[in-house]
């Protein structure tokens, strides 16, 4: 699950006020902020319900999920950094607090480096270096563009981290760089259609995204939608644009 992070903290900040708090995102399971105080800038994550609620539980369920993450990945540029011992002010009781990830979400970007894809599936890979599948980047929502044109990723909530490179680990492997490629082909597209263009397929699913939408997503649309009453306006960009320009490439990639 993906948000904003580029948006300013509010300037009509209550006066004499030390923290200033703006809310990137807010949904069933909960809601991140951006939390700003004297010398820092931090994200926290805060879950939603009670504990023992069904939500509840889910939620901290996910947040668990993005701090084991977040700890695998720490030092690793490019990702958010978990904050063990957060500011006054920045924590909350069974909040998760990690560092801000300045830039805008791929779908908003009005520039691109011409080697922004490759340099995303470097990342992914260091990700995956690690033993951490992010499980979640087939949203733009998820891929930052830094002020300097790198990409960046948030939204570990649903990664998963491998012990052993099992055959579960190859598959998620796999589908990450699967949607790297996917957006990758569609920014080159830029609403075109691949044979526009001489694109050939997208790799194929692996078996866990086979059997995910054939079983598991039905489900969770069901709950979400019917039951819930809720809807992900994860926001993409649309086929008629506007695209961003293609920028002088970063550098390093063959």
């Amino acid at each position: 699950m993906g948000a904003r992070e580029a948006k300013a903290v509010g300037e009509e900040a209550a006066p004499r006020r030390a923290v200033a708090v703006t809310v990137l995102k807010s949904d069933l399971f909960g809601r991140v902020e951006r939390v700003v105080g004297p010398g820092w800038d931090l994200v926290r994550r805060v879950p939603a319900g009670r504990a023992l609620s069904p939500v509840g539980a889910i939620a901290r369920l996910l947040l668990r999920r993005e701090r084991r993450a977040l700890i695998a990945l720490a030092g690793l540029d490019g990702v958010p950094q978990l904050v063990e011992e957060p500011p006054p002010g920045a924590a909350l009781p069974g909040a998760l607090v990690r560092s801000f990830s300045a830039g805008l979400p791929l779908s908003e970007a009005d520039a691109l480096p011409e080697d922004f894809f490759w340099h995303l599936e470097q990342l992914a890979m260091a990700m995956h270096t690690r033993g951490v599948c992010h499980n979640d980047l087939h949203k733009e929502q998820n891929v930052l563009v830094e002020p300097g044109g790198r990409p960046a990723l948030i939204d570990f909530q649903l990664a998963s981290v491998h012990r052993r490179r099992s055959r579960s680990f190859a598959s998620r492997v796999r589908e990450d760089l699967r949607h790297v490629e996917k957006h990758r082909q569609r920014y080159l597209r830029r609403g075109r259609s691949r044979a526009e263009v001489g694109l050939g397929p997208l790799p194929p699913r692996g078996l866990l995204s086979r059997t995910w939408r054939a079983f598991g997503k039905p489900v969770y649309v069901f709950v979400t939608r019917r039951v819930l009453r809720w809807r992900d306006g994860e926001p993409r960009r649309d086929e008629a644009g506007p695209w961003p320009r293609w920028d002088p490439p970063l550098g390093g990639s063959p």
